[in-house]
C-alpha cells in the first residue's frame, strides 16, 4: 500500500488538500494529513474551516522511520506561507526529495516552499499566476504550458481549478494506470 502525507497548515486552500486526500484513499492509499503547527491537529483553513489532522507533523516525524512513498504541499496564501516557515517542513520535503520520493505541490506553494528546497533544481514546474518570481533562482524553471507538470519525482499545479487533475495524475502516479481508470470511472461522470 502507497503512504502518503498532506500538509495542513493554517490558511490551507482546502480544496488543494482535500481532493488528494479524498482521491487517494479512494485509490487505496494510505493517506495521513499532518498538522504542520505545533498547536495541535485543529488546523483551520483559509475559509475559517476547521480541520481536524491525522497527525501532528512533529509527532509523525518521532514514530515513522521510514519516508512515505509522497508528499502534497497544498497552497493558500497563508497556508504555503507558513509552510514555508516551518523548518521541520521543509527538511521532511528535502529528505523525501533527496530519497527520490513523490514531492508534489499545487498554487503558491510550488514557488514559495519547494524553492526552500533543491526540489525545483533543474526541473520544469508550475504555479498559481504570477507567483513564480517567489521560486528565485528556480524561476526559468517555471512553464504554464500545462495545469500540471510532471518533472522526474516532482509534480507541480496551478490551482484550486486544477485540484482534481493534479490529485488524479498522483493516483496515477503513485498506482498505476488501471487503479487511475477506476478511479475515474468512479468519480467523473461521462
Amino acid at each position: 500500500m502507497r503512504k502518503v502525507v498532506v500538509f495542513l497548515a493554517p490558511g490551507f486552500e482546502e480544496i488543494e488538500a482535500l481532493t488528494p486526500v479524498d482521491y487517494l484513499r479512494r485509490a487505496d492509499c494510505e493517506v495521513t494529513t499532518l498538522a504542520t503547527a505545533t498547536s495541535g491537529r485543529t488546523v483551520e483553513s483559509s475559509h475559517k474551516i476547521p480541520v481536524i489532522a491525522d497527525m501532528t507533523l512533529d509527532s509523525y516525524l518521532s514514530s515513522n522511520a521510514e519516508l512515505p512513498d509522497a508528499v502534497v504541499v497544498p497552497g493558500g496564501g497563508p497556508g504555503s506561507r507558513n509552510i514555508s516557515e516551518c523548518q521541520m517542513a521543509l527538511k521532511f520535503i528535502q529528505q523525501m526529495h533527496d530519497a527520490g520520493k513523490i514531492v508534489s505541490a499545487i498554487c503558491a506553494s510550488p514557488a514559495r516552499v519547494l524553492s526552500k528546497t533543491t526540489a525545483l533544481e533543474g526541473k520544469k514546474w508550475t504555479c498559481y499566476l504570477n507567483m513564480e518570481d517567489e521560486a528565485g533562482k528556480y524561476k526559468a524553471g517555471h512553464t504554464t504550458e500545462a495545469p500540471v507538470i510532471v518533472d522526474g519525482n516532482v509534480v507541480t499545479s496551478r490551482g484550486a481549478g486544477t485540484s482534481e487533475q493534479f490529485a488524479m495524475e498522483l493516483v496515477k502516479i503513485l498506482c498505476g494506470t488501471e487503479v487511475y481508470e477506476k478511479v475515474k470511472a468512479s468519480t467523473i461522470q461521462r
